[in-house]
């Protein structure tokens, strides 16, 4: 991108627009015109001061890129939804400097759009000098910033006016083919705030919503203030209700219609009974594993198989034991009748779905994982592991690899020979998928052949990093939603219920597992003792501080623009980006267990991380996580350890959700079938590469 292109061409129709409508006197529009060359100066003014920002940033934003094949990080993000912004103004000034003299020109309607825009160039404008902050102060090559930058973010989130990017701008950094998708989903959120305030239920909720949604098509305005109250306001309960309409018969009936038809679609209960699994350095030797245990002490796991072929096993009594009741376990109508039943398939496919720990399960993700199990021909193993805030860390930990472990010692009555086995996880799976294999590292069994993670969150915190900026307009991931999650699973805003049954049972696993359970009472800090050597902990301490320490004496050489010289947390004089009148409070991430390693694997040790699989990461560029998958993928790659990391454009966080709705979201989800089927056609393990 030419930008001294851009700033010049915004120059230009900025001077257009303000010489059309400053005359002559006679012009139609009145205050509307007046309206018109306030708002192109405020943007002549934005221009004019975010060239030399601009031009310091695209200078060096290339050294926090992967590697030179692989574009992709915060600051390009930045600079990418900038040239978004301005390019909607260019073309939306080109038109009214060429049309506002015309009879049926809409003046008060290009009035509302070019004073909308200005409004989110305002706030990007201010985002951009907070990413100049983090050039100026963080190490070089870190996209994550010191803790006073950490702060200033909270900050500024927690009082800048978000509601621009929500009216008339909703979408404007996506592609056109998406906007209306996204649209709507936005629409159908505000309806159902309403709704929800209002405490309806069930099918009035849904008829409520119906009836509500009207009013924020027709008023953009609206919908962007409503968006924003919500986004500030409304606490856990809604987030997860409303994430959670993909389960409900009318959605997921209608998915249905349009998903792949599939053989086996079998919802199983595992009871939580002891596993004894060979030990890699010696398959003569065996190690037990714990059925979960964390905070009410073993209970069941659910998860749910689909295969596009009925293979052999896969309609055995032994599995369909397991079967849950509520629903038929097997399609068997799609079977033709007297079809023999396939061979077991050399592969199986274990996935974890995500939701932010806190909603969602393996049918919100069906409708593309029946599509998977039809182009790579593998059987899949999704778990529907406990959610937080009433289920926080490490239940879903445990449960998923207890899961992953019974997949491995029941292979048989899945369809599978589980000669490769390939972990898969999008958002809060793609971390569960590391930390599974991180947990099979410690405790000596097998390990995965291969991840593939989709825009994983490898870092539970709020610290600020240029893509975390995007937190502050995003749609699916504000930064009030994101610290709700991460309190929910690290036990900030526990709400642990404990089951009625299974509690007897605790006796018999012995002083240990009450031990255990004892440990993770207190934020799950000694629960990795229970089965990490000593040494390995007091290696990823000392390394995780001198890290620190390194950081306190370090400071970036990259040029910045003179702005900077303000200091990184305050705006340069006379700036001062739009407020809210809505304050959201996020509550500080005081708790340790966010800076356990199994929770952010980011934070973990070489030596914890050190004999992972091959990991391939497919992140996307307009993802407030993709620094997450960046210097993720980079201290593996530094480390010696294999991984990919491909970075898709124009995807927003969460687009494996979307699937069947856009091109663009086909191709990426073809990107992670293509990475899984590497999992299982490599013979031997690569070193460390993007592609």
């Amino acid at each position: 991108m030419d930008w001294i292109a851009v700033f010049t061409s915004l120059e230009a129709v900025c001077k257009e627009n303000i010489t059309a409508l400053s005359g002559p006197p006679d012009l139609p529009y009145g205050d509307v015109s007046r309206r018109l060359v306030t708002c192109m100066r405020k943007i002549q003014d934005h221009g004019r001061a975010l060239e030399p920002v601009v031009s310091g940033i695209t200078a060096v934003y290339h050294h926090y890129d992967f590697d030179s094949d692989t574009p992709g990080n915060g600051y390009r993000t930045l600079v990418k939804v900038l040239q978004s912004c301005l390019l909607h103004i260019i073309h939306n000034g080109r038109y009214i400097a060429s049309n506002c003299h015309r009879a049926f020109f809409r003046a008060d309607h290009n009035a509302s759009e070019m004073e909308a825009y200005g409004s989110v160039l305002c706030q990007l404008r201010a985002l951009l000098y907070i990413a100049q902050g983090m050039l100026h102060d963080n190490s070089p090559g870190q996209l994550y910033g010191e803790q006073e930058l950490s702060r200033w973010l909270v900050r500024e989130y927690a009082s800048m006016h978000k509601a621009c990017f929500y009216g008339r701008c909703l979408g404007f950094q996506f592609s056109s083919s998406l906007r209306p998708i996204l649209q709507s989903l936005i629409i159908s959120m505000v309806s159902f705030g309403e709704s929800y305030e209002k405490q309806h239920s069930g099918l009035g909720m849904a008829a409520f919503s119906l009836l509500t949604s009207g009013k924020y098509v027709i008023d953009p305005e609206l919908r962007g203030e409503e968006y924003e109250r919500i986004t500030q306001n409304l606490d856990m309960k809604f987030w997860k209700s409303f994430w959670n309409l993909t389960e409900s018969e009318l959605v997921s009936g209608f998915a249905s219609l349009t998903s792949t038809l599939v053989q086996v679609n079998l919802t199983l209960t595992i009871p939580p009974e002891p596993l004894l699994l060979p030990l890699v350095s010696d398959p003569r030797l065996s190690t037990p594993v714990s059925p979960p245990v964390a905070h009410w002490g073993p209970g069941p796991v659910n998860m749910r198989l689909i295969s596009y072929e009925l293979r052999e096993g896969q309609d055995s009594k032994e599995l369909l034991a397991f079967a849950r009741t509520e629903a038929p376990p097997i399609s068997l109508s799609l079977v033709p009748f007297g079809a023999q039943k396939r061979p077991p398939s050399p592969w199986l496919l274990i996935h974890f779905h995500g939701g932010g720990f806190v909603s969602q399960t393996s049918k919100s993700h069906e409708n593309y994982l029946k599509s998977w199990s039809k182009d790579l021909n593998v059987p899949i193993l999704s778990v529907d592991y406990s959610l937080a805030p009433e289920a926080p860390f490490p239940r879903a930990l445990e449960e998923c690899f207890y899961t992953y472990c019974w997949a491995l010692k029941n292979c048989h009555l899945l369809g599978s020979t589980a000669e490769r086995v390939c972990l898969a996880g999008d958002s809060a799976g793609g971390n569960l998928c590391i930390t599974v294999s991180m947990r099979a590292i410690a405790c000596g069994v097998r390990i995965p052949d291969g991840i593939m993670a989709a825009y994983p969150a490898t870092l539970l915190t709020i610290e600020a990093s240029p893509s975390r900026l995007l937190t502050s307009f995003d749609l699916l991931l504000p930064l009030g939603v994101l610290s709700k999650c991460i309190n929910a699973y690290t036990g900030v805003d526990s709400e642990t219920v404990q089951p009625t049954e299974g509690i007897s049972t605790l006796s018999a696993l012995g002083r240990d597992t009450a031990s255990l359970i004892s440990d993770l009472s207190h934020g799950a800090s000694k629960w990795i003792q229970s089965f990490i050597p000593a040494e390995v902990l007091g290696s990823w301490s000392s390394s995780h501080q001198r890290s620190l320490d390194n950081k306190a004496h370090q400071r970036s050489v990259l040029p910045c623009s003179p702005d900077s010289s303000s200091g990184p947390r305050d705006y340069p004089d006379g700036f001062e980006p739009l407020r809210s009148e809505r304050l959201s409070v996020i509550q500080p991430h005081s708790c340790p267990t966010v800076k356990n390693p199994f929770v952010s694997p980011l934070l973990a040790s070489d030596d914890l991380l050190r004999g992972l699989p091959h990991v391939h990461i497919v992140a996307s560029a307009l993802d407030a996580l993709l620094d997450d998958s960046v210097m993720f993928a980079r201290k593996l790659r530094n480390m010696g350890q294999p991984v990919t990391l491909r970075v898709v454009e124009d995807l927003p966080h969460g687009f494996l959700s979307l699937s069947g709705y856009a091109e663009e979201i086909k191709v990426a989800s073809d990107i992670c079938v293509e990475r899984i089927r590497e999992v299982f056609q490599q013979t031997t393990l690569p070193s460390c590469t993007r592609k």
